[in-house]
């Protein structure tokens, strides 16, 4: 069954004519082409399009909704928030920094370049952005605590599509850390189409966590575009399992010398879930590194999937890029499927990527059994060791102890009785 779009440029308000008719003429790209599927290299393995078919009778994003929410603080460890209502930001807490360091604010309008369009749901973006948030980081300013980016989902979002645009820029030798948390979701079908733009100035240090601590029948799809300058860093943990869709596209250029970037990813694919990550690292300049860890365990009837490409330019020696991806596949009716790239130019670097699945070690199980730990209880502890190595790349032990806390929740979550 085809969907029936009811898609409102009209609605988007406060914004200039020259933008609305860059808005109108995005729609109408889009609406020639539709949601991604097969066809397009960079969803070989996911119909998008299909999926959207059997779970909405109808997409919109004519709706209303109030962003008064009384938020809920956790306790585990101090930080600054934001709270994003729908993804757009409702308020903002930095009582443990110096606010005269930091400019945070809706991110309303669009930029006026928005050439780059990788796909068409960025091509929906552009065209229907509610906005989000937009935050600077002055020169030299390290943030004495982590930032809280919780996210917030209102009842009445079925068969509504949600897309939002949010901008960081960390200027020179700044530092920050944000986790994104999902705090309460609704249970109805809904899209979150996000596009993320990350600017990471000279000696600069971004860390960013995403989290998902409940389950969600949302679709999630989201766009990230980081740019790195001199002896800049990037850390990317992502342990969003319990979304019923989700995919990460991050791209990465590595612009300047010495620029460094991670993805560290740890996912629970329960059943008739779906997770996929694609990144593609462009490495522009010498004596940079990068660094990908992607670990899934898929359950019955989910599916994994990680495509992920290393660009090296001609110019970009002395580079070391490595990649891999790691699966454990518990049944038949689980899939999994990879494709690593390396697309190299310059003869000076060190560069691997490999990908591997299967099933869990039963000489380990029958191991631990030996030891008077019951099977299902063996499994679970082999699972909890797999996935907890993407967290020893956490600093903060606070921060690590919770996110581990997290994961092991996701993992009971998802086991079965």
């Amino acid at each position: 069954m085809k969907q029936d779009y009811n898609f409102k440029a009209s609605k988007i308000k406060n914004i200039s004519d020259e933008e609305k008719v860059s808005r109108r003429k995005s729609l109408n790209l889009f609406l020639e082409t539709g949601f991604p599927n097969k066809k397009n290299e960079d969803w070989k393995f996911t119909d998008l399009n299909t999926i959207l078919n059997k779970n909405f009778d109808k997409i919109t994003n004519n709706f209303e909704f109030d962003l008064n929410k009384q938020l809920k603080i956790l306790k585990n460890f101090d930080h600054n928030y934001i709270l994003l209502t729908n993804g757009v930001l409702s308020a903002s807490n930095f009582d443990y920094e110096d606010e005269n360091k930091i400019e945070i604010k809706d991110f309303k309008n669009l930029e006026k370049d928005t050439s780059y369009v990788p796909n068409t749901l960025t091509l929906l973006n552009n065209a229907l952005s509610l906005g989000g948030y937009s935050l600077k980081v002055s020169d030299n300013y390290k943030f004495k605590k982590p930032l809280i980016i919780y996210n917030y989902f209102t009842d009445n979002l079925k068969n509504i599509i949600l897309n939002n645009r949010n901008s960081i820029k960390l200027n020179k030798g700044s530092e920050l850390t944000t986790i994104e948390y999902t705090i309460e979701s609704t249970q109805n079908n809904f899209i979150k189409n996000t596009f993320d733009t990350i600017l990471i100035d000279d000696d600069a240090d971004y860390k960013s966590i995403f989290i998902q601590d409940s389950k969600s029948n949302g679709h999630f799809y989201r766009y990230t575009k980081a740019s790195l300058e001199n002896s800049s860093e990037y850390q990317n943990f992502i342990l969003t399992s319990g979304l019923k869709f989700n995919k990460f596209e991050i791209e990465v250029n590595l612009n300047k010398d010495k620029g460094n970037c991670s993805i560290l990813s740890a996912l629970n694919i329960a059943e008739n879930e779906h997770q996929e990550i694609k990144t593609r690292m462009n490495h522009y300049a010498p004596n940079c590194e990068s660094y990908q860890k992607i670990k899934n365990v898929v359950n019955e009837n989910g599916k994994g999937v990680y495509q992920g490409k290393i660009f090296v330019k001609d110019v970009a020696q002395k580079t070391n890029a490595y990649q891999l991806s790691k699966a454990l596949v518990l049944n038949d009716k689980a899939e999994f499927d990879a494709k690593p790239e390396l697309e190299i130019y310059a003869d000076d670097v060190k560069c691997s990527h490999g990908s591997s699945s299967g099933s869990i070690d039963m000489d380990a199980v029958h191991y631990l059994m030996t030891r008077g730990i019951d099977a299902e209880s063996a499994k679970q502890f082999l699972i909890n060791g797999f996935l907890n190595d993407i967290l020893e790349k956490v600093p903060n032990t606070n921060i690590k102890l919770f996110l581990q806390n997290i994961l092991e929740g996701q993992i009971n979550g998802h086991k079965k009785n």
